[in-house]
């Protein structure tokens, strides 16, 4: 019966925080008692109950605790959602289950409880190894922490670990960056991400922009090319935009997302992907631990689901698959894409091999700006 059913990924989103780091614009809340944290906890349990009645003929091969900082909940906070989530969702024997970890906040002691409860990938939030652009970024730990908390996961027993990092922030050099990338591949994570930063409204970075330190545009793209190849070179393949991995060590949950396969969201803010239709929750913490665990949802139409599919699978180094595109939507990528993909290709941003169209390394990096210009929403194929 496990064969016959369709595969889910299921995302849990913990929205608490030591501090709110200057750069973020998630759904997330710092400084919360206790007693809060545990009617979270409760609502979220009863949204798992609620949820999994949608999702009875899947099977969940991929869950991901998401955050703020979910390792700020308790041991036991932790087993009362792995209770709720198995009672009510079938979950695979070989499942990923990754928790996101702030370095400052988990422990030798905390990892093997994790571990004990089916934990088996971690994604350690570093960004950088120079404490002045940690400090720089408002975030919690410093270098030492990060360097702790990986040791404490390897003894723990995780064999597969990511680690986050950030380039285009204040005070960063190509030199400090490339230091970061030294420093992380030494410690040999199975996993690595690579984010630019980004200024989002709404956020002190954004009030404060005009006094920040940035690299530059022409520096943040030299240091994101020369980390792709430094990361090959040390055996880390990328795989999607931000994302490099060892062999068969890509993130499977996230790649639910860049491939358009279904997954459930629980939690503040959450959204989930289902039956062509999307859905979220609110925002608001006390109206979701009230039980309004929906606060909207949408079907997705033809045209947005192509565009959506085509947004998504050019994010990954594989691009979109001609033939999965033909039998997905019945329609040839090339009569719909290949008048507006010309410009891109003549200048070497856009590439088609093997049966795919992708993005050259140096489409990769302005892959915002040409997805903006080729993809229309509102167009009728």
């Amino acid at each position: 019966m496990m064969k016959n059913k369709k595969s889910l990924g299921i995302y849990l989103h913990i929205p608490f925080c030591i501090q709110k780091c200057a750069y973020c614009d998630f759904c997330s809340f710092p400084n919360t008692s206790a007693e809060l944290r545990e009617k979270y906890v409760d609502a979220l349990c009863r949204d798992i109950e609620e949820r999994a009645r949608l999702c009875r003929d899947r099977i969940c091969d991929t869950v991901y605790f998401g955050g703020g900082t979910p390792t700020l909940l308790t041991v036991l906070q932790f087993e009362r959602i792995f209770s709720a989530l198995r009672e009510n969702f079938d979950i695979s024997p070989d499942a990923e289950i990754t928790v996101e970890c702030n370095p400052k906040t988990a422990d030798l002691g905390y990892f093997c409880d994790l571990r004990r409860l089916g934990v088996n990938r971690l994604s350690i939030g570093m960004q950088s190894a120079h404490d002045r652009e940690l400090e720089a970024l408002g975030r919690v730990h410093r270098s030492e922490d990060f360097f702790r908390a990986f040791a404490d996961a390897r003894r723990a027993g995780f064999d597969n670990i990511s680690v986050d990092l950030m380039f285009g922030i204040p005070y960063q050099t190509e030199k400090s960056f490339k230091k970061t990338l030294e420093i992380v591949t030494e410690l040999e994570p199975e996993h690595i991400s690579a984010y630019g930063l980004i200024i989002e409204e709404g956020t002190p970075f954004f009030a404060n922009r005009e006094k920040l330190v940035l690299p530059g545009e022409d520096r943040e793209y030299t240091m994101y090319t020369e980390a792709v190849g430094f990361l090959a070179h040390r055996g880390y393949k990328r795989y999607e935009i931000s994302n490099f991995s060892k062999p068969e060590r890509e993130s499977r949950h996230n790649l639910k997302y860049w491939q358009r396969d279904e997954y459930v969201g629980l939690g503040v803010s959450a959204h989930s992907f289902l039956c062509e239709k999307r859905s979220f929750a609110p925002a608001d913490i006390n109206a979701y631990m009230r039980g309004q665990f929906e606060k909207g949802c949408e079907e997705i139409s033809e045209n947005d689901a192509m565009s959506e599919y085509v947004m998504l699978a050019m994010r990954t180094v594989r691009g979109v698959d001609l033939n999965v595109f033909y039998d997905r939507f019945g329609k040839d990528f090339d009569e719909m894409f290949a008048d507006k993909l010309k410009p891109y290709r003549d200048g070497e941003f856009v590439v088609r091999k093997d049966g795919s169209c992708a993005f050259t390394d140096s489409g990769f990096y302005v892959s915002n700006e040409i997805l903006s210009e080729i993809l229309d929403f509102d167009q009728t194929y």
